[in-house]
């Protein structure tokens, strides 16, 4: 059966059977790697689980995790409905803190719902410009978005580190950090409502993720320039030839791509630190990349991988304490088996499974030996 006429996977396969696949596998091989090193796989899988999910401190750990991979999954997403791959989140995500912490600080004395929607707008329109110069560069010049976006995660670093320490730094402070928030200026962690969730990290900006997720779903299906990103996705000369502009939709496209990952500032600045710290989006901009390819750049998807991965990064946490011949190093090895697995070589079962399909479809199978049997006699 020739690969050539393989025929696409049902929708629900495509979405949740080849994740699960994939997702077993890279368990598989980590449970072999584990094994190698002379621990018991299936005490490490349980740590692992039980970390994330064992009790109220843990799971809020998770969300925390996930509201991040949410922002940033979403932010590669959209762009990938256009034919364009930012991966440019992390830096974009990075230089919105200084939009969060320029109105955060000036407006601290005031209540935290008042201050946390101007961080919004301020976090988005940083991110936001991060993003649009990169789109501005491949619409008007020709650059690719890939390269442009790679090297704005360069320099966004190189800004913040020069922001923070000669800029922002209060005097008389040796750590490379802005001066805090004020607690009215603070965002209340979930804790203070639900009990369960006490001691954690997770805030109401979980809920902002959420929006997020429903909005990107009515953005690229339910309007009229969602289905021009995606016509510009699936052929830019077709929407060309539409009367369309396939330069102000990538500008566009990345404008908003870059304001969904500018709202890890947003989580982190005025939700968890209080104040702007180096390094503070932790490489959520790449496991974006992974959360949407797992995802399938679906807002469902999206959330449900951003959640596997929230809980890779609480349980793992939690693995290194339990089971101490577990290094830190071995549970990043496991979260790069899971990237690799459910992200770079997502496609590894895509064409046994559609055979499967195939044979088990009588209408196809048929469509396929004739297929076969005209190729063959020409």
């Amino acid at each position: 059966m020739s690969s050539a006429i393989l025929k696409p996977l049902p929708r629900w396969a495509d979405v949740v059977l080849l994740p699960i696949l994939n997702l077993a596998l890279a368990f598989i091989v980590s449970g072999l790697v584990v094994l190698a090193i002379g621990q018991d796989p299936l005490a490490a899988l349980n740590a692992i689980v039980t970390g994330a999910f064992g009790n109220g401190y843990n799971f809020g750990y998770t969300l925390y995790y996930s509201t991040n991979f949410i922002f940033t999954g979403l932010a590669v997403a959209v762009a990938a409905h256009a034919g364009l791959f930012n991966i440019g989140g992390n830096g974009q995500a990075y230089i919105a803190g200084l939009g969060v912490i320029a109105v955060a600080l000036p407006l601290q004395f005031l209540p935290w719902w008042i201050t946390f929607p101007i961080a919004i707008v301020a976090g988005a329109a940083v991110g936001g410009l991060w993003g649009f110069i990169p789109g501005w560069l491949q619409a008007k010049r020709g650059s690719h978005v890939v390269i442009t976006t790679i090297m704005f995660n360069f320099i966004a670093a190189a800004i913040m580190v020069y922001m923070v320490v000669n800029v922002l730094k209060p005097a008389g402070i040796l750590a490379p950090e802005s001066a805090m928030i004020a607690p009215e200026g603070r965002m209340p962690k979930l804790g203070a409502f639900i009990p369960w969730f006490k001691n954690t990290d997770v805030n109401f900006t979980l809920l902002l993720a959420l929006i997020c997720l429903v909005g990107a779903y009515i953005l690229i299906w339910h309007t009229r320039f969602g289905f021009a990103m995606r016509a510009l996705g699936q052929n830019p000369t077709a929407t060309r030839y539409a009367g369309m502009s396939n330069s102000r939709i990538i500008m566009i496209v990345m404008t908003m791509s870059g304001a969904l990952a500018g709202m890890v500032a947003v989580n982190q600045v005025v939700g968890v630190q209080y104040r702007l710290v180096l390094d503070y989006v932790a490489d959520a901009g790449f496991v974006g990349i992974a959360v949407a390819l797992m995802g399938r750049n679906h807002p469902i998807g999206i959330l449900l991988a951003a959640l596997l991965f929230g809980a890779l990064y609480q349980g793992g946490n939690e693995l290194q304490y339990v089971i101490p011949g577990l290094s830190k190093e071995m549970v990043v090895v496991i979260q790069a088996l899971v990237i690799l697995f459910t992200g770079a070589m997502e496609g590894l079962f895509r064409p046994g499974l559609q055979r499967v399909f195939m044979t088990l479809s009588p209408r196809q199978k048929a469509a396929a030996i004739e297929a076969n049997s005209v190729k063959s006699g020409s």
